[in-house]
């Protein structure tokens, strides 16, 4: 089993991580944890190295626990959910874990919502984290 872990750094990624953690040990999966960068210009070096670290932070907690763990930093020019679930696609992920965080209507017309975007075009399952 594939579980992928769509990782931004925040409270609700974090609360991801440790469900990848848990849906590991009980089904024996690998996890993959992604982050996503729609740019990565010279002048977002500071972004890209502060994301090399908080995936590199992830990662520690799999490998204390003894799973198998990847990350990958994707700068592809997509957008954050367009490039979860292409990555999904593309390592046939059985799951992914993404994290939410409550906005206003008015808020996700403006800012988008990727964990809607995952769900909505994920092609597996999906579970949402608060």
């Amino acid at each position: 089993m594939k579980i992928l872990v769509g990782y931004d750094g925040s409270s609700s990624a974090k609360e991801a991580l440790n469900l990848a953690k848990t849906h590991a040990k009980v089904f024996g999966a690998s996890v993959a944890v992604v982050t996503s960068m729609e740019k990565g210009t010279e002048g977002q070096r500071e972004e890209i190295t502060e994301a090399e670290k908080l995936l590199e932070w992830a990662k520690t907690l799999f490998e204390e626990n003894e799973i198998t763990c990847d990350t990958h930093l994707l700068i592809r020019g997509l957008s954050p959910g367009e490039d979860i679930v292409e990555f999904a696609k593309e390592n046939q992920a059985d799951e992914i874990i993404v994290g939410v965080k409550r906005r206003s209507k008015v808020g996700k017309l403006l800012m988008g919502s990727t964990a809607q975007y995952v769900i909505l075009q994920a092609p597996c399952p999906v579970v949402t984290v608060k």
